[in-house]
């Protein structure tokens, strides 16, 4: 056996790499339970497919908002499932229809920006029952 492999087999399992607990990984274990089993009620919907991206986008800031200031803790934002996975929004030009699935290509980005994520804790997403992969549900930060 090379001194290498001597040395690996030899030292006790290394503690795995500390990972960077993003906006999507603060939620217990309660909590997932729940979204995962559809028993969350969402407190608000909204229904963002067939908007454009700027409509869409302004929506989703009132509502986020308003729904914060209200108490609110879960929003089901439905942005349907788009032809093309993984879709990218396209700097189009005036008048041009954006491509299927820009909405939920551009969410992502829009709740990076300031002014909602500081109110959003995570991201998941929605059970079958309540839009599935065409839907995510936002769950916002408690009041203090």
């Amino acid at each position: 056996m090379s001194p290498v492999a001597r040395d690996a087999a030899a030292s006790p399992k290394k503690a795995a790499p500390r990972r960077v607990v993003t906006n999507s990984e603060t939620l217990d274990g309660s909590w997932d339970r729940k979204l995962s089993s559809g028993r969350v009620v969402p407190d608000l919907t909204l229904d963002l497919h067939g908007l454009s991206r700027e409509t869409a986008r302004a929506l989703l800031l009132r509502r986020v908002d308003s729904a914060a200031r209200n108490g609110a803790r879960v929003i089901l934002v439905i942005t349907g499932k788009g032809q093309t996975p993984g879709a990218q929004p396209a700097d189009l030009m005036p008048g041009v229809k954006p491509p299927k699935g820009a909405i939920r290509a551009s969410l992502p980005r829009w709740l990076g920006e300031a002014g909602i994520s500081e109110r959003v804790a995570a991201v998941r997403r929605a059970h079958p029952r309540h839009g599935g992969a065409g839907a995510v549900y936002l769950i916002l930060r408690r009041a203090r």
